[in-house]
C-alpha cells in the first residue's frame, strides 16, 4: 500500500498578487524537494509543473496539493525535516484559516494515481465522520494493516 495525500488552501489574494509572491516563487524548488524525497511516488501537477492551475472548486482563490507516498514516514520527513518546514510554518501570512478539514490522507494499492474526486470524497468523509482508517491525519494517523478501502 502507498499513501494518498490532500491538502486544500484559501488563499488571501490572487496568485499574481504580491501577498502571494514569495509563495508562487517558491512553489518549483519545494515540488522539486519532494519529487527527489526519499519515498516520493507522484504529485497531482499541471502544465505549469504544480497543481494551482488545475481547479480544485468553483472557488478560485482555493489551490490543491496532491501527492502519493510510499509511507507515512517518508512523507512526514518531507514536510517536517527539509526546507519545506520553513513554508509550512508561513501558511498564515498566504492562507485563510479554514473551518473544514483542509489535509486528508489515506492508504491506496501500489500503482493506484488518484483522482482529485476520489481526494475530495475522502476530505469530506474526513470532515463528517473523524479521522478512521478510511479518511486521517497527522493527528491520527493509521497504517496500511489498519485500512480498509471502504467507509466504516
Amino acid at each position: 500500500m502507498h499513501l494518498a495525500q490532500l491538502n486544500i488552501a484559501k488563499a488571501k489574494a490572487p496568485l499574481d498578487s504580491p501577498v502571494l509572491k514569495d509563495f508562487v516563487d517558491n512553489l518549483d524548488p519545494i515540488n522539486a524537494l519532494a519529487e527527489n524525497s526519499p519515498g516520493f511516488i507522484w504529485r497531482l501537477k499541471g502544465d505549469s509543473g504544480n497543481a494551482t492551475e488545475i481547479q480544485f472548486s468553483e472557488d478560485p482563490l482555493m489551490i490543491s496539493n496532491m501527492s502519493v507516498w510510499a509511507s507515512l514516514d517518508s512523507l512526514k520527513d518531507f514536510i517536517f525535516k527539509t526546507h519545506h518546514l520553513e513554508f509550512l510554518k508561513r501558511k498564515k501570512e498566504w492562507f485563510e484559516k479554514m473551518a473544514s478539514a483542509h489535509q486528508v490522507m489515506w492508504w491506496i494499492p501500489e500503482g493506484h494515481i488518484p483522482s482529485l474526486e476520489e481526494a475530495n470524497a475522502r476530505l469530506r468523509y474526513l470532515d463528517e465522520h473523524g479521522e478512521t482508517p478510511y479518511a486521517f491525519t497527522f493527528r491520527k494517523s493509521y497504517q496500511s494493516c489498519d485500512v480498509s478501502l471502504e467507509p466504516a
